[in-house]
């Protein structure tokens, strides 16, 4: 049985929701981000109980095909962000066309519609997630960052940087006052 979750978007939340699955008696056959198969389903009871304990780390179970979809274009969104060998050669549509085996135009109005944004706007926030990341790190210059990100240049990217955050990237290094935000509320 198939079960979909909201806000599974790192290694460590798949350890937490593996650790609930095998808690519940339903050891996952293949986990990854915002999916979890196992050989049998749950009872009712037993999916009352995932559900409490999904949502007392954070997580939500979901249910409807659309939500499904909308977690399925984010951790696809994830992948590409993070992987740095994906992020600076492929065209994010044809990436997350092809991942999903689904039109990008459908899945592009379905996000826009149930988000309120676009995948775009999407992906620029998760990338500049990972650019405040790797600045906090600061074990990379700017221009090494915008290369791992996609980024033509540095101009560019602090462009996008100020844009979002409203401080440049230097300004960031210095202060950190503009926290992080975690990857399921960007």
């Amino acid at each position: 049985m198939r079960y979909f979750i909201k806000n599974m978007v790192c290694n460590r939340c798949i350890l937490v929701v593996q650790k609930v699955f095998d808690d519940l008696g339903k050891p996952p056959v293949r986990i990854t981000l915002g999916e979890v198969e196992t050989e049998e389903p749950f009872s009712a009871e037993q999916l009352v109980r995932l559900r409490s304990t999904l949502v007392g780390f954070g997580f939500e179970l979901i249910d409807d095909t659309r939500s499904q979809l909308i977690e399925k274009i984010k951790n696809t969104i994830l992948k590409l962000v993070r992987d740095s060998d994906t992020a600076v050669k492929v065209n994010h549509s044809s990436y997350i066309e092809s991942a999903l085996h689904r039109d990008y135009a459908y899945l592009s109005a379905l996000f826009s519609e149930v988000e309120g944004s676009t995948i775009e706007k999407y992906i620029i926030h998760q990338k500049i997630e990972l650019v405040k990341e790797l600045l906090v790190y600061d074990e990379l210059t700017l221009s090494e960052i915008a290369l791992k990100t996609g980024y033509s240049n540095v101009a560019y990217l602090s462009g996008q940087f100020k844009k979002i955050t409203g401080l440049t990237p230097s300004h960031f290094k210095k202060v950190r006052e503009n926290k992080r935000i975690p990857l399921d509320k960007v």
